[in-house]
């Protein structure tokens, strides 16, 4: 299938999880993808598998919560590719910890990399979109930005921040044919969830009414449907993607 031929992608954190699913799964639907990851290694892991899909890639290392670095970044890929049509940041890191045992560290680290992260590589490709009136924003949130979480603070209000700050966008840059949409994966068989212990993981999956963890493919299906052409009237919505866990 080819409904993403001829279009263009960023995707960060695209060296695992994630980030990694929906670079191949762009890959499969006809797109080339710009690889984003904060190491060499990872970003041009990923950029390696989407070329042996047979679709052109970029590998780009670099900090998302370095502003300068992304906007460098965000020039060569536009120079590289001639355009970007879908931006995907995904980008994301944890730090838990509860409240009144937080570091100022743990709390500026997460909210460094998840919204000014996004903050970044969206303002960088704003001018191109707006240039070229057509583009697709999706922000991974998460569905901890909606209800919160014991020992994440930073962590909620950093994906809760992201979801207003899609919404934000979505107002801004509507009347030029730009859509923003974010997605608020729940649990998810990544790296981050495969550190739970077994009562922790059954505890989580009695709250979920399809009864099973996600899978990065789960939410890599999602951020196709909204890059589609089709979805071109959808913008500033949070498409929750957890099994039931929140309705």
């Amino acid at each position: 299938m080819s409904l993403l031929a001829n279009k263009v992608a960023v995707v960060t954190g695209a060296g695992r999880g994630i980030g990694r699913a929906v670079a191949l799964a762009y890959a499969r639907m006809g797109a080339d993808v710009a690889c984003v990851s904060r190491t060499e290694e990872n970003s041009a892991k990923a950029a390696a598998e989407v070329e042996a899909l047979g679709r052109r890639a970029w590998a780009v290392a670099v900090d998302v919560s370095d502003t300068a670095a992304v906007n460098a970044a965000a020039g060569k890929i536009l120079d590289d590719a001639g355009r970007v049509d879908i931006l995907v940041n995904n980008a994301g890191v944890t730090r838990d910890n509860l409240l009144m045992r937080m570091s100022e560290e743990e709390w500026d680290t997460v909210i460094n990399t998840n919204l000014k992260g996004a903050f970044n590589f969206t303002k960088a490709l704003t001018r191109p979109f707006i240039k070229q009136r057509s583009g697709r924003i999706i922000n991974i949130a998460s569905v901890i930005g909606l209800i919160g979480n014991a020992g994440q603070s930073n962590y909620a209000a950093s994906k809760a921040a992201l979801i207003g700050f899609t919404k934000s966008a979505a107002k801004e840059l509507a009347p030029r044919g730009i859509t923003a949409n974010a997605i608020a994966p729940g649990f998810i068989e990544t790296d981050m969830t495969a550190a739970l212990d077994d009562k922790v993981r059954e505890s989580i999956i009695g709250n979920v009414p399809l009864g099973r963890f996600g899978s990065p493919d789960d939410i890599a299906h999602a951020a196709v449907f909204l890059a589609m052409e089709p979805s071109g009237y959808i913008t500033g919505q949070v498409l929750t993607v957890d099994g039931g866990m929140v309705m």
